[in-house]
């Protein structure tokens, strides 16, 4: 049964007249509050293009942050034309697809536009993956070459994939000689690529995710769900804002490997002409010394992180975090309590919250405040060119405005379908095009979204799906485990945690610790496995 809103201050009951205009009580849509957007209307238009035909003053692109090195904005597009024809001489082809097993590095946005600058496919993965789960997706999308940390190579190499190691330092990896191939790739001595066309709706990524339910599954995404994606969400929000966006520095600490991340850092800032400064892997006692160092002023985070931020902003110097113009969080639900807690600690700091799927490209919602209307809580207003129903999980009717149901997203940014899998595409998105999210969600009075709960099965760990099915599977491979079930607990700095109830074999005296242990060998896609599992394991 649906119910009305009444937890939220600024929002009243329904009302039968004097509706707004975003919503209309004949289809019982919801459209976007802003203008809508002229999108790129040539069917031939790839994503490469597009992000480098934007003029700008920028002058540095991509910025290590702990070595300093970094690449202008002169240089990228060589650079990604020089890696082109290496990977062309390689016989990387139209279609082919590419896995990234890498962390973030300012080799990252270099290497995903050289793979699709061919016309190839881009499919990524946390690089703290382990083997099992790697070849599946190897399988899965038919990956033909990698691109990967020296460790992994012989290891890809072995499952019959072309693996290239790629350095995380270039002032000191890029001379050893592991990396040889990679200096050859983009050393710029194999001529000119010839280009393929290229359309919009030809393939670009395959993302994986858990979707709303059930195990992690390939999503297909296109170049023109790209282009949606830096117009409908990146250079939009940057056009909300008085201040330039060539002048504005970016930290990057969200993994490029995830849809959040490599949305903003690998794709959409890059035609903005923003700087873009990379922490290979996140590390809380070099936070505030980054973001002063190099003068941040944008800082798309995730709930835990900016729990950290918080702690950090209480305990230093006036001076400090005085570049901060904006933070911005999204990937997980984010309680009351640390919304209040940041914005207290650093009040100078413009606060939004934004909402988006790897199946809507990362667009979704996004949080606008100004001087009359500071909305933290909410997940921000429908994107442009975005429609929504709010549908009630039990009746299937859609509802208006003040009622909680399911999130249905439709527009040009949502997913093409799940690789391989004609059954989960057909019950995630409709034969109209509407992307059932598993969200429950309502609007208020001025458009502004509210997350409250979930339908779908997946567990957000710190912004990271982990789907029960997948731990479930890896538990009953233990040979003591007769059967195994899979939920999450909520926790204040995760978000979630998954919950474990393990069915012992009959004699077996299998322990909590041993069942954690055997988590953490064989189930890694996230960089704390054993962490996920180790906060309840009921026997």
């Amino acid at each position: 049964m649906a119910t009305s809103l009444n937890f939220f201050p600024q929002t009243s009951e329904p009302k039968t007249t004097h509706l707004p205009d975003w919503y209309s009580p004949e289809t019982r849509i919801y459209s976007s509050t802003y203008s809508s957007i002229s999108l790129p209307t040539d069917p031939f238009l790839d994503i490469v293009s597009f992000i480098f035909s934007h003029q700008h003053d920028g002058v540095t692109a991509l910025i290590d942050s702990s070595s300093g090195y970094s690449i202008s904005y002169s240089k990228l597009l060589p650079l990604v034309q020089s890696m082109a024809s290496g990977l062309h001489h390689l016989g990387v082809s139209q279609g082919d697809v590419v896995l990234l097993l890498l962390p973030n590095s300012v080799n990252f946005p270099i290497i995903f536009f050289s793979v699709l600058y061919l016309g190839a496919v881009v499919t990524t993965m946390n690089p703290l993956s382990n083997m099992m789960e790697v070849k599946k997706q190897i399988v899965d999308c038919g990956v033909r070459f990698a691109f990967t940390l020296l460790e992994n190579v012989d290891k890809l190499q072995n499952l019959g994939v072309h693996a290239i190691g790629v350095p995380e330092n270039m002032d000191l990896d890029s001379e050893k000689t592991g990396f040889l191939s990679f200096r050859k790739l983009i050393g710029g001595q194999f001529g000119k690529a010839p280009r393929p066309v290229i359309r919009q709706q030809d393939t670009a990524a395959i993302m994986y995710s858990s979707g709303t339910t059930g195990v992690s599954k390939g999503v297909v995404l296109t170049h023109g769900n790209f282009i949606a994606t830096t117009e409908l969400f990146v250079r939009f929000e940057a056009s909300q804002y008085e201040y330039s966006s060539s002048k504005n520095v970016y930290l990057a600490v969200l993994p490029m490997f995830h849809i959040y991340g490599l949305s903003l850092f690998v794709v959409g800032l890059l035609s903005l002409g923003s700087s873009i400064v990379i922490m290979r892997r996140f590390d809380a006692s070099e936070l505030v010394k980054v973001i002063d160092d190099y003068g941040v002023t944008h800082f798309p985070v995730v709930p835990p992180i900016l729990t950290t931020l918080t702690m950090r902003a209480k305990h230093v110097c006036e001076n400090s975090l005085q570049s901060l113009k904006q933070v911005s969080c999204g990937a997980a639900p984010l309680s009351g309590k640390t919304i209040e807690d940041f914005v207290q600690a650093l009040p100078h700091v413009d606060f939004i919250q934004g909402y988006g799927m790897t199946e809507s490209t990362a667009v979704g919602t996004r949080g606008f405040n100004n001087e009359k209307h500071h909305n933290y809580s909410s997940i921000g207003l429908l994107a442009p060119n975005m429609q929504a129903k709010v549908v009630d999980w039990n009746s299937g009717s859609s509802l208006p405005p003040g009622f909680h149901g399911e999130l249905w997203l439709r527009g040009p940014a949502i997913m093409q379908r799940y690789i391989n899998n004609v059954e989960a595409t057909n019950m995630t998105i409709d034969k109209d095009g509407w992307l059932r999210t598993g969200d429950i969600v309502c609007f208020d009075g001025d458009g502004y979204l509210y997350l409250s709960d979930r339908l779908k099965e997946i567990i957000k760990y710190k912004g990271y799906q982990i789907a029960p099915a997948d731990l479930e599977a890896v538990l009953i491979s233990h040979p003591e485990i007769l059967d195994a079930a899979v939920t999450s607990a909520a926790d204040e700095v995760c978000g979630e945690i998954p919950v474990a109830f393990v069915v012992r074999r009959h004699g077996s005296t299998l322990t909590k610790g041993a069942v954690i242990d055997f988590v953490a060998n064989q189930y890694i896609s996230i960089s704390a496995a054993k962490e996920t599992i180790e906060a309840m394991v009921s026997m």
